[in-house]
Formats: C-alpha cells, structure tokens, sequence
C-alpha cells in the first residue's frame, strides 16, 4: 500500500476517534484535587500531631512521594494515571512516579546496573537542572540586592 503523505494523515483522521476533552479535564482536575487535598490532609495531620508548618510541609512531600513510589511499585498508579491523566501528574507525584518507573523498567538488569542506574535516568537532570536554576536565580538575586 503505497500513501502519500496527505492520504496518510485522511487514513488516520478517518480512523481515530475523537477525544472526549471534557470527560478528560473534568477527570484530570478531580485527580489533581484529590491529590492535593491528600497533601494537605497529610500536613493538617503532622501539624495536628506537634511539628511546625514548615516541617510539615516538608513531610508531606516526602509522604506523597512514597505513595506514589509504593503504588507505582505495586502498579496501582498506572490505573490512577489511566483515570486521571495530567491530573496525575501533580508534581511531586508524578516525579516519584516518574523515577520509580524508569527503574522498574531495567530491574530485569540487576539491583545495580539495571535498577539502580535507572532510577537516575529521570531524577539527574532534574537535580541538576534545578540545582543549575536555583544557583543561577540565587546570584541574580544577590547581584541585584547590591
């Protein structure tokens, strides 16, 4: 079967079916808001249990992102992402989801060279990029304070 390029793209549009955009947002807000509220939650509890609001904070993100690790480990958070889409993708979450999905992918490879090595496949240039924007930001903000 021999298409050119204009013919190709009638074929696809003829056979794709139409995304349903509002059923997509309405899903992707609700999971982002559930996912927020949880965060929030979490800080209302660590703050109800005695440690200051900016620990707690802290803690929170270092609690969401265990959820996700756990439940992309466990592939449970696939079925949040399938539901919710960019809803999922709450930063912090999807971030942990991100790491821990590359490395699930290369465990066959070992503990070390498959698993271990991947997991920063996706988390180095991000430590880096923001390392890089947090320095860079930090001495335009001293050069412009002189």
């Amino acid at each position: 079967m021999d298409m050119t390029p204009k013919q190709y793209q009638a074929y696809v549009k003829a056979k794709a079916q139409p995304s349903p955009l509002g059923r997509n947002l309405l899903r992707a807000f609700v999971t982002g808001g559930l996912i927020c509220t949880l965060g929030q939650g979490i800080i209302s509890a660590y703050t109800q249990w005695g440690l200051e609001a900016q620990i707690a904070s802290s803690m929170a993100s270092v609690t969401l992102m265990t959820l996700s690790a756990l439940l992309t480990g466990s592939g449970l958070y696939s079925h949040v992402g399938r539901f919710g889409g960019a809803g999922s993708l709450v930063p912090i979450t999807g971030f942990a989801n991100a790491v821990v999905s590359a490395g699930l992918d290369f465990k066959s490879e070992g503990w070390v060279t498959g698993l271990g090595s991947k997991l920063f496949a996706v988390a180095g240039p991000v430590l880096v990029y923001g390392t890089t924007a947090s320095a860079v930001y930090g001495i335009i903000l001293m050069l412009a304070n002189t």
